[in-house]
């Protein structure tokens, strides 16, 4: 497994726990400061994690930052299902994912997405893997143009 995938599990795992723990609400630097301190208790025997934590940093505080951005983006792709009733894991890889197609012009779009549903077979269930990538399609084409 690539950096760059446990970069986004690594982010998956904290902002499933901010969630959880209802603290997403943070501003850039303390969800940084708040993933360098999850970064040393959890992703310490995790193989490859020392050269992943920057990315998942970036993603972890990039999302923290943006979420009400992100979420009225998923919530206006997501028909008939409210962003509550979402559960947190699919919550999650749908974050990540829409912060990497707004704001990661490195990422390819289509990487982003097939990531994600890389990620929401390994820690979701089958039905949301189509879910996730039927919202994931509708935010492909709003990617701003690049300059």
């Amino acid at each position: 497994m690539g950096p760059r995938r446990i970069a986004r599990e690594l982010a998956l795992q904290f902002l499933f726990s901010c969630d959880m723990l209802g603290r997403l609400n943070m501003t850039e630097a303390e969800a940084a400061a708040a993933f360098d301190a999850f970064g040393r208790h959890f992703a310490v025997g995790m193989p490859g994690s020392r050269a992943a934590l920057p990315y998942a940093r970036t993603l972890a505080s990039g999302v923290c930052q943006r979420l009400a951005e992100l979420d009225a983006q998923i919530a206006a792709r997501s028909h008939n299902w409210r962003l509550e009733r979402m559960p947190m894991v699919d919550r999650a890889i749908l974050r990540i994912a829409a912060y990497e197609l707004r704001f990661c012009d490195e990422v390819p779009a289509q990487v982003a997405i097939n990531e994600a549903l890389e990620i929401a077979k390994r820690y979701s269930i089958a039905a949301s893997v189509s879910f996730i990538n039927g919202i994931l399609d509708g935010m492909q084409g709003a990617r701003p143009a690049l300059s």
